[in-house]
């Protein structure tokens, strides 16, 4: 079978209603009755199954990622594909503002994890983790938001301390212990390296 989102014509980060909408607008177009005694009418028909049978996938597809199924495609069946996009491009602040905008008994898992995208790129990784942590909570088989707290934990797990404690463990610097500078350089290298950057290149 074809890409169900190239026979409608719109992109995977597409809303319901604009999926709904492509899909009225193809089947007027090649809906068999416009086809009466016209030698495309056979054409016609089988456009018209291959328009009903990508509609169905597309949404048992959605549907599947809304009920909390095995089957996860990103953006592809995200319900928020615009703080993605904003995030992918560097937006932050505007992701933020769309995210603070969701009502508190609203925010699902991929909220969670959204949040959690745009305070790590911040360099908040405190509420990062937090973030993503309740982001597994909700949705425990979801394998992008696995990943991005296992990635935390993988990060956090250095010898020389881990960068997303509480101030309270970590004598009230919000994250890394300032008083032994050799602690705190290899704390700062950690967070650099999630970054992308190496503070210390022999570490």
């Amino acid at each position: 079978m074809k890409d169900p989102y190239s026979v409608l014509g719109v992109s995977q980060n597409a809303t319901d209603e604009e999926i709904k909408k492509a899909y009225r607008e193809q089947a007027r177009k090649y809906h068999p009755d416009n086809y009466a005694n016209n030698p495309l009418s056979d054409l016609a028909e089988e456009k018209m199954q291959e328009i009903n049978e990508a509609y169905d996938e597309i949404i048992k597809r959605r549907s599947s990622s809304k009920k909390g199924g095995s089957s996860y495609d990103g953006t592809a069946n995200s319900n928020y594909p615009d703080i993605r996009s904003l995030i992918n491009s560097g937006r932050l602040e505007d992701a933020q503002e769309l995210l603070d905008g969701v009502p508190i008994a609203s925010r699902d898992a991929e909220w969670y994890f959204l949040n959690g995208s745009v305070l790590y790129k911040k360099g908040w990784f405190d509420g990062a983790y937090s973030s993503f942590a309740n982001a597994c909570r909700m949705d425990p088989a979801n394998p992008e938001y696995r990943e991005a707290l296992n990635r935390m934990q993988r990060r956090g797990a250095r010898t020389y301390g881990n960068p997303y404690a509480s101030a309270g463990n970590m004598g009230g610097t919000g994250g890394c212990c300032t008083s032994d500078p050799c602690t705190a350089l290899c704390c700062a290298d950690c967070c650099c390296e999630m970054l992308g950057g190496d503070l210390i290149p022999c570490c």
